[in-house]
């Protein structure tokens, strides 16, 4: 390649840094080298007249290579897998006295030591782990090569020319952009780093453009479902984009733990003006609410049109959108749910809540947070940076919670290191296992100043980790990959490893656990749903024969699904007598009025309720969260289920609040069945019902799926689905 835009100065060859997919700087058509004899003519030599990559969706390049489903009429392969080409020449092609190759190039600056220019040489016989091109088929003057890529060569969109021989220097085909390849990664391949070796898992974890994501709260979970559309128009491009805005270096793209780290920093936008800009504080103004959202496809190609952060985004919705960007290069991914994640702002590997001494919160003093649920991703790629057996599933999450290496930014950390609490290798093992391993301890804040460790709960945090089973839309329960059951010696081995591994020195908590009572507290939520009064019912159990007196607290708040409280809306203190052996159950009214002007986005409900056992001095204190149940969209479908026939589809909203809904916006989503679309109703009041018609023309077959969201000033989180069986259009 030529370099003649190159300076050297000190010794060392300048070359601006190779940052950008979309940058070119097209290679000369003749590079001819030392004396050229007058009567040179390129015409006499072999001339390429067309090229043909067999890009069709039914061609097996797409089809042997699984990026048939790509809306995207450019050639699109895997690494490491042989494709076809077929070269068109001016005459026949004479293996004896004619040499051509194809070569392939990648942003402004291609080097072949960078990976970023590729002259693929004709061999006769293709080398596995090596670019190499074989000739299969010789026709009057076509030739038809087998063309293999290497198992580790970047992931983006390459420029292919084809370069022939003389005696005097290279003939090369003009910029052509109908020869555009792209080239993503290959969990079919066993050489590639993202090797998957499960047919089902790798259907699922690369080729499903629809999920399911999980939310709510551990004693009652919520799903929905999530339009990753990684194969929609543009989606593709856009990814490429993503790794353009965050300048990072084209021969890093080959590399699955680079890729991931970079989409982790580039999907929130909190400082690098990347995907999504998230938002918790319940105001939307400028923008669109979390909750609203049904896929990834709007919001990444806003972001390529607008060039600016969308507005807004939460945990859900950053680990929908990477998955789409994992999935949509060819890295397997999924998402994760885990209820009751700690966020563990002093690494110390505990949870630190401070009561006063009444048992109310001091929330001046308790600085880390219980999230009701946490979603991130994992990818599967090897880890030949780490010991042996700390590849697989790895923890990438892009919610901008804590720095890394001075970004905000999450993994990739090894699931199976986390397990066993190996927090000492990299990236952000050490937050991570505080989410789902730490301990949560209540501290009095005595009013001289001292600190009392009143009681520990080890069993809260990480309660439950789940992802979408395989095939289905069901949970897949993959806790015990995190973390031993709780109570082993195995899980308490983790902990102190990671304590040895750098964590920081935990409080002393030793004999806490033993209490000096008999007694035990427990409460339940009955009949959580919006808009309707809801009892707390907390059960007190004696199970000694000593008569004891409690002083119990219970606060009801509004709370973000990230632990942290917005409002109080019910405190009430009352005293319970157990008599030996016995137990008693105390009921709290709420009023559907004491809550309902104060929710917040995911309408959550936080009670805490803490308890003092006079004759012992001892502290029972419990929390749980509820999520109240909402109302659904309803989504019907008239005419036939046949790619490319006409269905009218209707969605349906009643209103069962005693308030009028204002400002109403019902999204509606379906990868294959139709782009998103959206529409607004001003006012819904209460008991009316609103539908919308769209007529849609479905254009994949198969099982496919319609999403709905409903979204207002004072009602969110409010969705529908509905499950199709697309048909294949009948062969005339």
């Amino acid at each position: 390649m030529s370099e003649s835009s190159e300076t050297a100065f000190g010794g060392r060859r300048a070359i601006p840094r190779n940052t950008s997919n979309a940058a070119e700087n097209d290679p000369p058509t003749v590079e001819l080298q030392g004396l050229v004899p007058r009567g040179f003519n390129p015409q006499d030599y072999l001339n390429v007249m067309n090229v043909h990559l067999f890009k069709e969706r039914w061609d097996s390049n797409k089809v042997d290579h699984h990026t048939d489903k790509y809306s995207n009429n450019q050639l699109i392969v895997r690494r490491g897998q042989s494709f076809y080409v077929q070269i068109d020449f001016n005459r026949p092609y004479d293996p004896r006295r004619d040499f051509f190759r194809v070569e392939y190039v990648i942003g402004r600056y291609p080097q072949e030591n960078k990976g970023t220019y590729i002259p693929v040489p004709v061999v006769s016989e293709l080398q596995s782990g090596k670019w190499g091109a074989k000739v299969v088929m010789k026709e009057d003057r076509s030739v038809r090569l087998s063309v293999q890529s290497s198992p580790d060569c970047i992931v983006g969109k390459f420029r292919m020319y084809v370069a022939v021989w003389t005696p005097y220097g290279v003939i090369r085909t003009t910029r052509n952009p109908e020869t555009d390849t792209y080239i993503l990664f290959n969990p079919w391949c066993e050489e590639d780093a993202v090797y998957l070796d499960n047919e089902k898992e790798r259907e699922e974890y690369v080729l499903n453009d629809i999920g399911v994501i999980f939310y709510g709260d551990f004693n009652d979970i919520k799903s929905r479902s999530w339009s990753y559309g990684q194969f929609e128009e543009g989606i593709l491009d856009t990814c490429l984009y993503v790794m353009d805005r965050a300048n990072m270096d084209l021969s890093g793209r080959g590399n699955p733990i680079k890729v991931s780290r970079v989409g982790s920093a580039m999907i929130n936008a909190k400082d690098d003006e990347g995907v999504i800009a998230g938002s918790w504080d319940n105001v939307y103004a400028y923008g669109i609410p979390p909750s609203a959202w049904t896929g990834s496809v709007d919001i990444l190609l806003e972001y390529k049109s607008s060039q600016k952060p969308v507005r807004y985004g939460q945990c859900w919705v950053f680990a929908g959108v990477f998955n789409t960007f994992l999935r949509c290069l060819g890295i397997p991914a999924r998402v994760v749910t885990n209820y009751f994640s700690a966020h563990d702002n002093d690494a110390n590997l505990q949870l630190d809540i401070f009561l006063e001494e009444d048992g109310n919160v001091n929330s001046k003093l308790t600085k880390d947070s219980v999230w009701n649920y946490h979603c991130w991703n994992e990818a599967w790629m090897t880890r030949p940076d780490l010991p042996v057996g700390f590849g697989g599933w790895q923890v990438v999450d892009s919610t901008p919670q804590e720095n890394s290496d001075g970004m905000y930014r999450c993994g990739p950390a090894s699931v199976q290191a986390i397990k066993h609490g190996h927090v000492c290798f990299q990236f952000d093992a050490p937050f991570v296992f505080a989410e789902v391993n730490s301990d949560l301890v209540y501290i009095t804040a005595k009013k001289d100043g001292t600190h009392v460790v009143e009681t520990l709960d080890t069993t809260h945090i990480g309660k439950l980790i789940v992802t979408k089973e395989i095939g289905g839309d069901g949970i897949k329960d993959i806790t015990d990959t995190y973390k031993f059951q709780e109570g082993q010696e195995e899980e308490r081995l983790a902990l102190e490893t990671a304590l040895m591994y750098g964590a920081k020195k935990a409080r002393n908590t030793e004999g806490v656990l033993k209490s000096r009572s008999d007694v035990h507290m427990n409460f339940e939520v009955e009949n959580a749903v919006l808009g309707r009064d809801l009892k707390v019912i907390i059960t007190f159990r004696n199970n000694g024969s000593t008569r004891y007196t409690v002083a119990a607290y219970l606060s009801g708040n509004i709370s973000f699904y990230t632990g942290v409280s917005k409002a109080e809306f019910k405190n009430e203190t009352f005293n319970v007598t157990l008599e030996p052996l016995s137990f008693k159950r105390e009921e709290v009214l709420i009023g559907a009025g004491e809550y309902m002007g104060q929710l917040l986005e995911q309408a959550f409900l936080h009670f805490f309720v803490t308890a003092r056992v006079n004759e012992t001095r001892d502290v029972l204190a419990k929390q749980k969260s509820i999520v109240l149940t909402v109302p659904k969209v309803i989504i019907k479908v008239r005419g036939a289920q046949v790619v490319g026939s006409d269905m009218v589809v209707t969605v349906e909203f009643t209103n069962p609040l005693k308030e009028t809904l204002r400002n109403v916006w019902i999204r509606l989503d379906g990868p294959g069945v139709t782009k998103p679309l959206r529409r607004m109703f001003r006012e819904i009041r209460p008991n009316a019902t609103v539908q919308w018609e769209e007529l849609c023309r479905p254009w994949v077959s198969g099982p496919r799926k319609l999403i709905a969201s409903l979204t207002s000033d004072s009602l969110r989180h409010v969705y529908g689905e509905l499950n199709l069986q697309i048909q294949r259009r009948p062969s005339m």
